[in-house]
């Protein structure tokens, strides 16, 4: 077997089209669809079936899509063992991420990765933390990022991060610092949404407070940061949000105010979480074991 002819028949499983196939790995929708004729010839099997205008796997292949995953992860082991691969290693990485770790973690541990291993690319989505855990368990992604653990014994979690929560009002806003809880909830709240791993982690303080979502002046959810700092910028509205993203915000514009919380003392976790039952390419195994390294050395 040909592995560049299993590289491939891989993307056009994994694309469910020779086009889309063709077009990821440039190369013509002809070329492609050679390669997949020349494997088909050479093991005597049929990998598609042709029904109109799709193309739907046998059960051959199938068997064959999962040898071509480990053959090739062993060829990209072996290169690696060499030492030899890295600036050779090639592929696509998955990754789903919360708002926190999207805007302000994950693109400089990309800009850093690709310094290594500039022929990987990466595909990120951006969710709130219950949803960037649902597309990891479902294969959707490779890999998550995210400021919450939701228990699965098919996740693994690697803790890369730990922080804590601010208040942010607008600088105009007479406030001594720092708040208590009964002094916050006189204001008007701007909150993330309920599926966010801060919204998780203000639950259990207001819960420990004896504070029920009855007593507090929220005026709007949303899982947009953006448009979450837009509310307090413009006076409308306090919020409590991640301590890394209020430096960043803060930083970049002086209408924000950050306060510390009386009496908040929990912290949380940003983790990096992938489906243990999930066959993982070698750029996405070196990624996951270099995450809390790239971390680490852009916060440095």
């Amino acid at each position: 077997m040909d592995l560049h002819q299993l590289y491939v028949f891989t993307k056009v499983v994994e694309h469910k089209s020779f086009s889309k196939a063709a077009d990821d790995i440039s190369l013509s929708q002809s070329t492609v669809s050679s390669h997949i004729h020349s494997l088909e010839k050479s093991l005597n099997i049929t990998l598609f079936d042709r029904v109109g205008r799709e193309s739907i796997l046998t059960s051959s292949g199938q068997r064959l899509y999962e040898w071509a995953r480990k053959l090739l992860l062993l060829k990209d082991e072996a290169l690696l063992d060499l030492n030899v691969g890295l600036k050779d290693l090639r592929g696509d990485i998955r990754i789903a991420a919360s708002s926190v770790p999207g805007q302000f973690l994950v693109p400089n541990m990309v800009k850093l990765f690709r310094e290594e291993c500039p022929s990987v690319t990466f595909h990120i989505n951006q969710s709130p933390s219950k949803v960037v855990a649902e597309k990891v368990l479902s294969g959707a992604v490779d890999v998550g990022i995210l400021g919450e653990k939701y228990d699965n014994e098919k996740l693994c979690y690697i803790p890369l991060l730990k922080e804590g929560l601010v208040l942010v009002s607008p600088s105009h806003m007479k406030i001594r610092s720092p708040l208590n809880i009964h002094e916050i909830i006189r204001h008007p709240m701007v909150l993330r949404g309920s599926e966010s791993g801060t919204n998780a982690l203000l639950e259990k303080f207001f819960k420990k407070n004896n504070i029920s979502k009855d007593q507090l002046n929220v005026i709007a959810y949303t899982d947009c940061g953006q448009s979450l700092i837009q509310f307090v910028k413009q006076g409308i509205a306090i919020s409590i949000i991640s301590e890394i993203a209020s430096r960043e915000y803060s930083a970049a514009n002086p209408l924000v105010a950050t306060h510390q919380i009386d009496g908040f003392t929990e912290e949380r976790y940003f983790y990096l979480v992938y489906n243990v039952n999930r066959t993982l390419s070698m750029a996405t195994k070196l990624f996951i074991e270099k995450a809390k390294e790239l971390l680490l050395e852009q916060l440095d």
